[in-house]
Formats: C-alpha cells, sequence, structure tokens
C-alpha cells in the first residue's frame, strides 16, 4: 500500500501509524522482511521548498492475512 506524506520527515511516523491501521483494519498484514522492503519516494527538494510543503510517497508492502 502507498499513501503521500505532506510536511516534515519528522511527522511520518504518525502517517504510517494511519496506514498500519489500514491495515489492521481491512485484513492485511505488513509483508516487510529481507526480501520486501518499506520505501519511501522523495517527490520534493528539501532544499527549494518549504518543510510544510515537502511530499513523500510512503509505500509498506502487505499480503492479504490468512
Amino acid at each position: 500500500m502507498q499513501m503521500m506524506h505532506i510536511g516534515s520527515y519528522d511527522e511520518e511516523p504518525a502517517t504510517i501509524a494511519q496506514m498500519e491501521q489500514f491495515i489492521q483494519e481491512n485484513g492485511l498484514k505488513n509483508d516487510i522482511g529481507t526480501v520486501r522492503k518499506h520505501h519511501e519516494i522523495y517527490l520534493s527538494d528539501p532544499r527549494r521548498t518549504k518543510v510544510q510543503n515537502l511530499k513523500t510517497v510512503i509505500r509498506i508492502p502487505v499480503r492479504k492475512e490468512k
């Protein structure tokens, strides 16, 4: 699954917590392991963008709960 985070990198844990809640509520399981990893895609240049406008796509691999 993926979610757009807008704001400071320090505030990403709150976005990840929302993602984890969605995963649990929808019968999915976090599938981060040795093969599948958490990814972040930085869409903004922190040297040119105000902190509150930074955009990051956060991706967490998931699988269906068995």
